[in-house]
Order: structure tokens, then C-alpha cells, then sequence
């Protein structure tokens, strides 16, 4: 899988990649030439006594090590930018396939572990293949061609390779066979942590409010100790590498040196010879050590690559790319028709045999208990969820016929949770319209009820937002939210409960406003403020996924028990009249 993943991103860069391949062909090409000058030297120059010969091939030697050292960081340098390229290019797509996502497929994920695998785990992708770029050629190449130089220079001498590569090779396998599963786990316990981390950064308020923050720390730091310890076992292994491979160049040279004496006092070879061999030695095992690099690497972007994939190749439920022609979606009509959808793995459907129509000019409010289905309905509307059985039709067109961004287009959803970007006021207004004038976002904000206190910010509309608006409170963040979907002049609003954070005054107010500029649209109200919807053309009763009651206020407290007790416990008898 990492293969096939690094084989697709690689693919745009064959030509840099070609150039630190003849790169570290050269630079390969010259260190092995260097031993063998350093032979001629010790065998003809230096037994010899001729100064000239020992400066001539000095100097040659001394140009080689040049080439070398520039040939090497010239391939450093472009491997380096080729595998920042490639990072790039992966978390772009991560990052397009995760916005690509319904809100079935987040909550499969989870935000923490989505977010770990476009930062931590194309980290590792990224690091193995710098260092495979790196040593791609001069590695492999090194350890051949060191070994055919040292056979060339003593056959029997060479047999010390027969007793420590085989004996490498089998250790350097075992070791990398266990660290396989313990870097699957420390990447299960970074999203851990993420995922623990994430909640105490976003619950603060929870946190402090119930006096837990000894229990949150108590919490993180079993979390923090269990990749701790997970840690330490893969650095044990880890640290084992290089005395291991240190201990065994040591012994081979110890061993090809006591060797090579007998056979230089036998007269079988030269000293010069025994040095060349003893240099080819080193270099061969230098070449296995530094490919140890990848081995150590290999596991653990083997594990992250496979949790890229794993997100790169799901396939969404709502498909975003849907080769339908282009849809203007003009009148606003929303027919339900029995729709029922089901959460995977759920016992039974969150909805079932749900169906109602919504016409421009009305305004239809959805009421029910916790738990019955009201922001998922919204969310099948929305298509950000999509039926599975039944249909949602726009103007007659079913919403799975059409492109998802025809659907979105004709849609001004607030959510529940009233939620603002990073940024300023007019910037967060602005994603309702990018070409709205200042004018039309101050008229958003008059009917929003949220024109005063924006004046009254030094800033205006210039304003700051922090992430998630968290410098404002509750109801300034739903009255700036319903405001950027006032800008974008939908011809279908859906409130999500967008009304429970204002002020009975506020929130008659802003009503009483939005009334006058949709009455050509259609309104769908998901509310549990029986004052907001009262006057309601058509209000739909949910109960635990079903329809229970469908009509207007008098009638519903005439028909509908559910309805009945829910108003009741607002308001009185006589004000419910």
C-alpha cells in the first residue's frame, strides 16, 4: 500500500527524480574510485619513495572527494524539495477528501484521528521518503559495487562477507518484524491523545465549571503515559540498530584484518591491497547501515500510509463530483416523500415514513422531543445526510438526481451550534454571498437583530472573530449566523433551533423582521420555543422518528397529545389558547 501510494504521487516527479538518481550515480561512481587511489599511493608511491607520483594521485584523490561532496548535496537538495512536493500534494488530498465527506463519514473517522493522518502520518511518508531518496542509488550501489571491487582485490579475504551480511540481514529482519505492530499502536495512541486534547481545549468552560481539571489532567496523563510506553518499547528496538551494526563493521574489520595479515606475510597480496579491501569492507557496511535507515522508517510509514489510503479511498455517501447537468433550483418547493434514514449500525431508523410538503411563502416548523429526528430531517433537506429509503424533491427535482452544489446554492442553513470562522465580522457575513456590498451585510445584520451591537464594536464590520467566535457570546453567535444566511438570499432557510439563545424580545423582534423578506421563500423551523413557531403555517410533530402530528397550533392542541404536552410545559392553558 505505501508502494502504491508513493508510486501515484511520485509520478508527476520522474524527471527530479531521474536527476538525484545520476547524482548519486556519480557521487557513488566516486567514492568508489577513491580506495583504489589510496592503494596506488600506499603500493607505488609510498613503497617506492616518489613524491611527485604520491602528489599527482593526491591531488586527483583530492578532486574526486570534490565531485563527490557536490554531486551528493546537489541530489540532497532536490530529494528533499521532491518530498516536501509530495507531503504537499498528500495533504492537499486528504484535505479535499475529508471536505468531500458527509457527517456520516466524520463521525466514522472522528475529527481527531483526521486530523492526525494529514499532519502526523504524511509526516512519516514524507520522512521515509526523503531518506529512500537520498540513498535510492548510492546505497544499493555502494554495497555492490563494493563488494565486486573487494572480490576483485582478494576472493578469500571476501569470504568475511559470507559470515556477516547473511548475519545481518537475519538479525535486521527480526527486529523489524516486531516493530511493525508497536507503530500501528503509538499512531492509535496519538489520535488518543488528540482526540483528549481537542475535548479539553473545546470543553474548558465544562472543565472548569464542574471543578475537573484534576480529573482531565489524571485523564491525559494515562493517555500520555500509555504512548509513552509504547514509545519507549519501539526506541528500545530502535537503539538497538546502530551498536548492532557498529558491532558488526567492527568485527569485520577486525576480522579482514587478521586475515589479510597472514596473507600479506604468505605474500598472497599487498598491503596497499589489504587497505583497499578493508576500505571496500567498511564502505559495503556503511551502505547496509545507512539503508538501515529506511528499514527503521519503513514500518511506521508503511502503518501511516495505510491510514492515508484508508481516507483517500472511502468513498462518501453524498458524491460531490456527480456528473449531473447544472440545476437552478428557483422556486424553493421541499417535499418529503416517506423518507427514512437509518445511522450504520443503528438498531432502528432515527426517521421512518416521513413525509410533508413545504411551499415558498410558508413557514414550517418542526417541534418534538430530544432525540426524535428534527436536525436530522433538516440535514436530509440540507442533503448534508441523504435518505435511505424514501426522497427529498426541490422544485420536483430529488436531491440524489442533482449536483450536491445546486442543493447547497438554493440553501440558507443555520445550524445548531452557531459556529464562526476565524477572521472578522464582514469576512464570516460574507460567506453567504462574496460579492455582498457593505450595505447589504448591515441590512443582514438590522434584520438579524445584530446591527447594534456591531456598531457599537470600534471595528464595525472589520471587526475580529476569533475561531469559532468564541469572543462573542451565545446569542450574538446565532444572530451573526442567521445574518450570513440572510446574505446569501436563498430561496430555502432552514433554522436548526437558531432562536434558543435570544431573548423573548430579540427574539419576537427578529421574527417579525424575517417575516417581511421571505415571503417568497421557504422557511423550515427545527425550534423548541413554542412562542417561535405558534404562529407557524404548518408545524410537523416528531416523535422518535415518526410523524405523530402535521397541522397548525389550534389543531395540533386539539389532535396531537405529543404537542399538547410539549406547549404545556411552556405555557399555560390560557396562554396556549
Amino acid at each position: 500500500m505505501l508502494l502504491a501510494l508513493l508510486g501515484k504521487y511520485l509520478s508527476p516527479y520522474k524527471g527530479p527524480i531521474l536527476l538525484v538518481c545520476l547524482f548519486q550515480f556519480a557521487q557513488t561512481i566516486a567514492s568508489l574510485y577513491l580506495p583504489g587511489l589510496n592503494a596506488k599511493i600506499i603500493d607505488d608511491g609510498v613503497a617506492q619513495g616518489d613524491t611527485a607520483y604520491i602528489w599527482q594521485v593526491g591531488a586527483l584523490m583530492l578532486g574526486v572527494t570534490v565531485v563527490q561532496v557536490v554531486c551528493n548535496l546537489i541530489a540532497i537538495y532536490i530529494g528533499a524539495r521532491i518530498a516536501m512536493a509530495v507531503s504537499r500534494d498528500l495533504r492537499a488530498a486528504v484535505f479535499s477528501k475529508v471536505e468531500s465527506f458527509g457527517s456520516r463519514e466524520v463521525r466514522e473517522f472522528g475529527a481527531p484521528t483526521l486530523i492526525t493522518r494529514n499532519t502526523n502520518d504524511v509526516q512519516q511518508v514524507q520522512l521515509l521518503l526523503f531518506v529512500t531518496l537520498t540513498l535510492l542509488v548510492s546505497a544499493p550501489m555502494t554495497a555492490i559495487g563494493g563488494l565486486i571491487l573487494a572480490l576483485r582485490e582478494d576472493v578469500q579475504l571476501s569470504g568475511v562477507f559470507l559470515v556477516v551480511l547473511p548475519t545481518l540481514a537475519i538479525t535486521l529482519g527480526i527486529l523489524i518484524k516486531r516493530m511493525r505492530p508497536l507503530f500501528r499502536l503509538m499512531q492509535t495512541r496519538i489520535d488518543t491523545l488528540n482526540h483528549i486534547m481537542r475535548e479539553q481545549i473545546t470543553g474548558v468552560r465544562v472543565v472548569r465549571a464542574f471543578v475537573r481539571e484534576e480529573h482531565e489532567s489524571e485523564r491525559f496523563a494515562r493517555a500520555n503515559e500509555l504512548n509513552r510506553e509504547i514509545a519507549v518499547q519501539t526506541g528500545r528496538l530502535m537503539a538497538v540498530f546502530f551498536p548492532l551494526l557498529m558491532g558488526f563493521m567492527n568485527l569485520s574489520v577486525v576480522l579482514a584484518l587478521w586475515w589479510g595479515a597472514k596473507r600479506v606475510g604468505s605474500g598472497d597480496i599487498e598491503i596497499g591491497q589489504l587497505i583497499a579491501f578493508q576500505q571496500y569492507l567498511i564502505q559495503t557496511l556503511m551502505a547496509v547501515m545507512m539503508s538501515t535507515f529506511i528499514f527503521m522508517i519503513w514500518p511506521r510509514s508503511e502503518v501511516a500510509a495505510e491510514r492515508i489510503t484508508e481516507v483517500l479511498e472511502t468513498v462518501p455517501e453524498i458524491d460531490m463530483d456527480a456528473d449531473f447537468p447544472p440545476i437552478a433550483i428557483e422556486w424553493g418547493q421541499v417535499h418529503v416523500g416517506s423518507a427514512t434514514y437509518a445511522y450504520p449500525g443503528a438498531e432502528y431508523p432515527v426517521l421512518q415514513d416521513v413525509s410533508f410538503t413545504a411551499n415558498p411563502g410558508e413557514m414550517v416548523a418542526i417541534v418534538g422531543s430530544t432525540g426524535s429526528g428534527k436536525s436530522t430531517l433538516l440535514g436530509l433537506i440540507s442533503r448534508l445526510l441523504d435518505t435511505t429509503e424514501g426522497s427529498v424533491l426541490l422544485d420536483g427535482y430529488n436531491v440524489k438526481g442533482i449536483r450536491p452544489i445546486d442543493v447547497w446554492s438554493a440553501i440558507g442553513l443555520v445550524p445548531q451550534k452557531a459556529f464562526l470562522f476565524s477572521g472578522t465580522i464582514a469576512s464570516n457575513l460574507r460567506y453567504g454571498d462574496p460579492d455582498a456590498s457593505d450595505e447589504d451585510l448591515w441590512e443582514a445584520l438590522r434584520i438579524a437583530q445584530a446591527k447594534d451591537f456591531v456598531e457599537a464594536l470600534p471595528e464595525g464590520l472589520d471587526a475580529p472573530v476569533s475561531q469559532g467566535g468564541t469572543n462573542f457570546s451565545g446569542g450574538q453567535r446565532q444572530r451573526l449566523a442567521i445574518a450570513r444566511a440572510l446574505v446569501k438570499k436563498p430561496v430555502v432557510y432552514l433554522f436548526d433551533d437558531s432562536f434558543s439563545a435570544l431573548d423573548y424580545a430579540t427574539d419576537a423582534a427578529l421574527r417579525s423582521e424575517l417575516a417581511k423578506v421571505t415571503q417568497e421563500s421557504t422557511v423550515i423551523i427545527v425550534a423548541q420555543r413554542i412562542s417561535t413557531i405558534r404562529n407557524a403555517d404548518q408545524i410537523i410533530v416528531l416523535d422518535e422518528g415518526h410523524i405523530v402530528g402535521l397541522g397548525k397550533h389550534d389543531e395540533l392542541m386539539e389532535a396531537c397529545d405529543v404537542y399538547r404536552e410539549i406547549v404545556l410545559s411552556q405555557i399555560s392553558e390560557e396562554e396556549a389558547s
